[in-house]
């Protein structure tokens, strides 16, 4: 047998005392004078070895009592194979889930309640001079600090339901972080969680000095629907145009849903209605469509009713319709007539024209497309430039000029993996293949002839060869490409093998001519994304702003303002938000009072499974040493106690206080030793 406490054993001492109260037994008799003795009749006698028999037992009973009161104070156990370090100091991290999925009911109210309960009730089990670590999903600060058990369970009572959603892996470094930061203290962790399939992992990485315990809590699987994700068919959004909504539907149950009814919602006002009956496990994907969309930025939201799991029923996206797209021709001093042209037809294209040498850098971040043409010697400060507008989204379009220097143009789009003029080829030919496979050209013909009429080519230059993905839109019979775009980075380049002059091609009044820029141009530019994901989007790059050094960039939502850390690089605007927002819905990105955007933010949809981990598969994923405890209310302390101190004799050591202070009263009152009578004559006193 062992001792957590073993000082308090010194107590022991004061067995003394009943002892010494024994021996020196310092009762007095009373004296009393008495008028008349005729009441004296009667003696009782005791035999002293009936007497004395009854004072030991009593002084048994009392130093027993008091030994086994010692006992209790000092805590005695007996020890198992895992407590050699009993005495020392705990180190407890216990992460409390407070994910959407535990909102789910079961016999002990919600999920939630039963784990601020199992938390408080593993802290119980620990001594009172130990010290614990808070954890929830939101990863706060605050929460990186060891609390006694009082600060513990007042935090525990303050923990909230929370849109975030870790990985099992994150939880588990998370605490390991802190404990190792806790030399000479024995390590334990606790997850309290229902472990949904989400948070699992292929396998996961522990540290041997963290004692890690995972505690499941038990719910029963749950039908639920929920939107996924939204895109949009059209690239670019124009007033008054009718517009097509892709939803993917999720159904995470095992069994069918029926009939959800959906319904779109922009601004406010409802835009469509849809009602889907989607298989078990299954995905369902289907567009829905809407107009008359005013110019600015859309509010939109997507509802289902769907229950009993509801936390996942809204979906929220954003996205501007633009009053007009901003387009730079760059030319060697001329405007190309053929592209003014070509602009001119449709006011919903901003053009501006600027000569190579008068080109604004610092502008070409927020320009969704530039087309240069007739330049003959390219600069490298302007080749440099355009090669960091294209690696950031940009889309740039290339027309070669007449007597065009080949050797700045290969420096200038060889970097960006682009093709480059080598040679002018003066022989007549004529374009034999449309791409109609190519975004540009998908879904833009209804029918197409058997025998088009193509663009016909006098000379051309032959593009040298690529490093990039190629998409030939348009190919010359002899199998060299006419017409191509190529990926460079995060945008796209388009090279054309022919001028925009008449003595090389047809091409400049060609019918293909103005669908095909009209459609590379639709399809330009670095629209930001139409709903972000909270927790996982941590990072948020917009177009360039240029704001003062005392102006502020925030995100506001009704009342809620939130200020990210603003970055500025080459051609973008970097947002870091470090986990500001807890809150799904649309947020204005403001400068001052102008609002430049506006951004939604959704809930991670790993929590919308509500499937959980089975025991088996738990012990697969954690290493043997880690332990997998029922959750039970009538075991889960006195487990935590056994497997860390042993198992506990203190309430063995009371009892047995209570028993031998009973029977020392029962001695007392009931114990009586046999007494013998002898009768006496009275004597009477005469007077003299």
């Amino acid at each position: 047998m062992h001792f957590i406490y073993p000082v308090f054993l010194f107590a022991l001492l004061t067995l003394a005392i009943p002892v010494i109260i024994h021996l020196f037994n310092f009762r007095k008799f009373q004296k009393v004078n008495f008028s008349n003795v005729q009441f004296l009749k009667e003696i009782q006698e005791q035999q002293a070895s009936r007497r004395n028999l009854k004072e030991r037992l009593i002084l048994t009973s009392r130093l027993l009592a008091l030994f086994f009161l010692v006992l209790a104070f000092a805590r005695p156990y007996l020890a198992t194979q895992d407590t050699s370090n009993t005495g020392r100091q705990n180190a407890v991290s216990i992460f409390v889930d407070n994910s959407y999925s535990m909102q789910t009911l079961n016999r002990e109210g919600s999920l939630l309640d039963d784990a601020r309960q199992k938390a408080k009730e593993i802290a119980s089990a620990y001594n009172i001079n130990d010290r614990f670590q808070l954890l929830t999903q939101d990863f706060e600060g605050k929460h990186q600090r060891l609390l006694n058990r009082d600060e513990f369970n007042d935090a525990v009572d303050q923990v909230k339901i929370s849109p975030q959603s870790r990985s099992l892996q994150q939880i588990i470094n998370r605490q390991q972080n802190l404990l190792l930061s806790q030399p000479g203290a024995i390590r334990s962790a606790y997850i309290i969680s229902d472990f949904q399939r989400s948070m699992a992992a292929k396998s996961l990485k522990t540290d041997s000095s963290v004692a890690i315990s995972l505690i499941q809590l038990k719910a029963g699987n749950l039908p639920n629907v929920a939107v996924d994700s939204v895109w949009l068919l059209s690239a670019v959004h124009r007033p008054g145009e009718s517009e097509k909504l892709v939803v993917r539907l999720h159904n995470y149950a095992g069994e069918k849903a029926d009939k959800i009814p959906l319904k779109v919602i922009i601004n406010g006002a409802q835009k469509a209605l849809g009602s889907y009956t989607i298989p078990a496990r299954a995905v369902q994907i289907d567009t829905l469509a809407f107009m008359g969309l005013q110019a600015g930025w859309q509010q939109g939201q997507i509802e289902l009713q769907d229950n009993p799991v509801t936390f996942d029923n809204k979906f929220y996206f954003s996205f501007n319709v633009s009053k007009q797209i901003p387009v730079l021709l760059i030319d060697g001093g001329l405007p190309n007539q053929y592209l003014k042209a070509a602009f001119a037809a449709d006011p919903f294209f901003a053009v501006r024209h600027v000569s190579d040498g008068n080109v604004d850098y610092a502008g070409l971040g927020s320009l969704p497309l530039v087309i240069m043409s007739d330049v003959k010697v390219i600069s490298s400060g302007l080749a440099q430039q355009l090669k960091a507008y294209v690696d950031k989204g940009g889309t740039l379009v290339v027309f070669p000029a007449v007597d065009a220097d080949m050797a700045s143009y290969r420096t200038f789009l060889q970097p960006m993996n682009a093709a480059w003029p080598v040679k002018l080829i003066t022989e007549s030919a004529k374009v034999s293949v449309l791409n109609k496979q190519s975004p540009i050209f998908k879904n833009v013909f209804e029918s197409f002839p058997d025998n088009p009429d193509l663009p016909v080519v006098k000379k051309y230059y032959q593009l040298g060869p690529s490093r990039g993905g190629q998409d030939n839109l348009m190919t010359l019979n002899d199998g060299q490409p006419f017409w191509a775009g190529y990926t460079s980075v995060l945008g796209r380049v388009y090279v054309a093998a022919v001028p925009l002059d008449e003595e090389y091609s047809n091409l400049p009044r060609h019918a293909l001519f103005v669908p095909t820029l009209f459609r590379i141009t639709l399809l330009s530019g670095h629209d930001l994304p139409l709903f972000y994901t909270l927790g996982a989007d941590e990072t948020l790059e917009i177009p360039p702003v240029q704001f003062a050094e005392k102006q502020l960039l925030k995100l506001v939502k009704g009342g809620q303002s939130t200020i990210p850390d603003v970055r500025q690089q080459e051609g973008s605007t970097l947002l870091y938000l470090y986990d500001q927002l807890h809150e799904t819905g649309i947020y204005a990105l403001k400068k001052q009072d102008s609002t430049l955007a506006m951004l939604a933010f959704n809930d991670n949809r790993n929590e919308s499974d509500m499937s959980y981990l089975k025991r088996d598969e738990l012990k697969a994923l954690v290493p043997k040493s880690t332990s997998l405890l029922t959750g039970s209310n009538a075991s889960l302390k006195s487990i935590i106690t056994e497997t860390n101190f042993g198992t506990q004799l203190w309430k063995l050591c009371i009892i047995l206080t209570l028993i031998f202070l009973a029977v020392e009263v029962l001695l007392i009152r009931y114990f009586k030793p046999s007494k013998r009578t002898i009768k006496q004559p009275v004597q009477s006193i005469q007077n003299p």
